[in-house]
């Protein structure tokens, strides 16, 4: 929120706020502009910004908290192999090969003057794995064998589960060779094997964790990175029968994935012309525009056969028509909800964007992003969980490979923005106090506190010290501490809480958790980045069943009790994501718009690992 915002929203509250007599609306305003923070423990650097005056006239200079930043996306370095280690430890053979010795020994002294780049992981595990395993794993005999074939085989696949294969190149030494210069031949395949071990640990660390480190992206992503043992990798594919299933097993296993690869694979092989409608119509019942022939041509192209059952007579009588005929409101409707918008029936910017928004270059780049994103989570997502996409604004409670319940959801403003990372969820609170997270207590509180510093106490907030002694919010001076306020403010149990009746906890660094909000008019838009970073549910008393595996009665009679906590049974993952595409259950692939920016930075990130990659860079 901006430092005019700010002031436009003090002023009103001086001229229009009463406690005690506030009217209801514009409580209702103040819980859209305070409610739903999440940055308790964000980075707390002071920025200085405008002069405010207290009532015994000191002048304090205005503070801020500020939200989390982006980064410029910093590669690790490429470095050479030291194969040092690998030579020296040479040991002592006969010329003639044996079971324990394959000429590995014999090849070896031609890494001396190999220069061979790597990431500094993989070279680190090269240099580990053949100091301690004096043998080939890629070459039999004087030739590449069948698990370098089928490694390669797979290499070269790379692109078609969401990688680039010209980053995984391994030039094969050639087949026909001369018996009178061995030590020729040995040169190459030593050197061969170092390479397609690099490539083969790089494809290997790709399929598991991603090309980019979600980490250096922004403050806004927190995920802890899978681990990968690539020395182990390379003594698994040593005793593996079968490299070319072990390697693809490293890719995500779930059934978002495996969609997502099929959208991969369709879009590529779309060779239809594009049919793009201007982001900017806007269409209602009765009305005519120019675009609309377009929506309705779409709306065909991407028509499962059960839509065009119901909907194909429909779709060619008006084929080609610029009005919204009534009778097209229901097959508006139906396709926007087979699209994962609000099926409102008025054609906008996000069914637009939703039907053909996206050039078949731009949907190609939100699947490749969401790949991406999909390897920084668990493979297995959980029999049981809850996730949570931003850029959709659902959240789904998910079991047994079925989604249970789905709903739709509030997130942070793009200033506030929630967060990206995952966790468990441990408990319901039932009629929960708020407890106002210190950026929002400095940062939209504060000037009205120093005018009025006995406002929360009029307002029905409870103010502690940090022994948790209860204190007169008149009795502090508010405006003495800077960024760093050492009191708790909290907001009691009422139907005016911003947290409503119940939230759900998933305790994070981040203090962002699911709630109930008295805001309710906020589902009804389809853009609903509206909080501090907190998601706010249209129906939370079915996500607490859900999550608890009660009936929304035993909540109801439970939210009779007053303020209380339940604990789940057994904790459920809770993944708070951010998928600019992402499958539908029926396994369609929704595509919605980047309300932070995020793919931007992640294509940069993206672009700067492939730079560092290149051929001869």
């Amino acid at each position: 929120m901006s430092g005019n915002t700010l002031r436009v929203a003090a002023a009103i509250s001086a001229s229009m706020f009463v406690f005690g007599t506030a009217s209801e609306a514009y409580s209702a305003n103040l819980f859209d502009m305070l409610f739903g923070g999440n940055r308790l423990n964000r980075s707390r650097v002071i920025k200085p910004d405008v002069r405010l005056k207290t009532n015994k006239r000191k002048v304090v200079k205005r503070v801020r908290i500020s939200s989390p930043k982006y980064y410029t996306y910093k590669t690790d370095k490429m470095v050479r192999v030291n194969f040092a280690g690998v030579v020296a430890s040479k040991a002592e053979t006969s010329l003639l090969p044996t079971l324990d010795n394959d000429y590995f020994d014999e090849a070896v002294d031609a890494l001396a003057a190999y220069s061979l780049t790597a990431d500094k992981q993989i070279a680190a595990a090269l240099e580990k794995y053949y100091t301690e395993n004096r043998s080939f794993i890629w070459i039999s005999g004087h030739h590449p064998n069948g698990k370098a074939e089928a490694a390669l085989a797979v290499l070269a696949d790379a692109d078609n589960w969401g990688l680039v294969a010209n980053e995984y190149l391994v030039d094969s030494p050639e087949g026909a060779f001369s018996m009178d210069d061995i030590p020729s031949r040995l040169t190459q395949l030593i050197r061969f094997e170092m390479t397609m071990s690099a490539r083969v640990l790089r494809y290997a660390h790709d399929a598991r964790q991603g090309r980019v480190d979600p980490n250096r992206l922004s403050g806004y992503h927190d995920l802890p990175r899978k681990d990968v043992s690539l020395p182990s990798v390379l003594g698994a594919l040593a005793d593996s029968e079968d490299v070319g299933e072990f390697l693809t097993s490293l890719h995500p296993s779930n059934e978002r994935f495996a969609a997502l690869r099929a959208e991969l694979a369709a879009v590529r092989a779309d060779e239809e012309d594009e049919i793009v409608i201007d982001l900017s119509t806007f269409v209602k019942p009765g009305r005519t525009h120019a675009e609309f022939p377009k929506v309705l041509a779409a709306i065909r192209k991407h028509a499962t056969p059960e839509f065009l059952e119901e909907h194909g007579e429909l779709l060619t009588t008006h084929e080609g028509n610029e009005l919204y005929a009534p009778e097209l409101v229901g097959l508006i409707k139906a396709a926007q909800k087979q699209h994962g918008v609000g099926a409102d029936g008025i054609v906008g910017r996000r069914t637009v964007n939703a039907l053909s928004g996206d050039s078949k270059a731009g949907r190609l780049d939100r699947v490749l992003l969401a790949m991406e994103r999909l390897r920084w989570l668990p493979s297995n997502l959980g029999k049981t969980h809850v996730l949570i996409n931003q850029p959709g604004y659902r959240v789904s409670f998910n079991s047994d490979g079925t989604e249970k319940l789905s709903m739709r959801v509030v997130v942070g403003k793009k200033a506030n923005q929630t967060s990206f990372f995952h966790d468990e969820i441990e408990r319901v609170v039932y009629n929960p106090y708020w407890g106002v997270p210190q950026s929002i207590i400095v940062n939209e509180m504060l000037p009205r506190l120093i005018r009025d510093p006995g406002y929360l106490d009029r307002a029905g907030y409870e103010v502690t010290n940090a022994r948790g002694k209860r204190i007169s919010s008149r009795a502090v001076n508010w405006g003495a501490y800077g960024s760093r306020v050492p009191f708790n403010v909290r907001q009691k149990p009422s139907a005016k809480n911003a947290l409503g009746e119940l939230k759900i906890l998933f305790p994070n660094k981040h203090a962002i958790y699911m709630h109930d909000t008295p805001s309710k008019s906020l589902f009804k838009k389809d853009i609903r980045a509206f909080s501090h970073g907190c998601v706010r549910l249209e129906k939370p008393r079915e996500m607490a069943a859900a999550v608890l595996g009660v009936s929304t009665s035993d909540i109801a009679s439970r939210l009779k009790n007053g303020h209380s906590t339940e604990e789940l049974r057994a904790r459920i993952p809770v993944y708070v994501a951010y998928f600019t595409a992402w499958p539908a259950t029926s396994g369609e692939v929704n595509y919605y718009e980047d309300i932070y920016g995020r793919d931007v930075h992640l294509k940069k990130a993206v672009a700067a690992v492939e730079a560092i990659r290149r051929p001869g860079s």
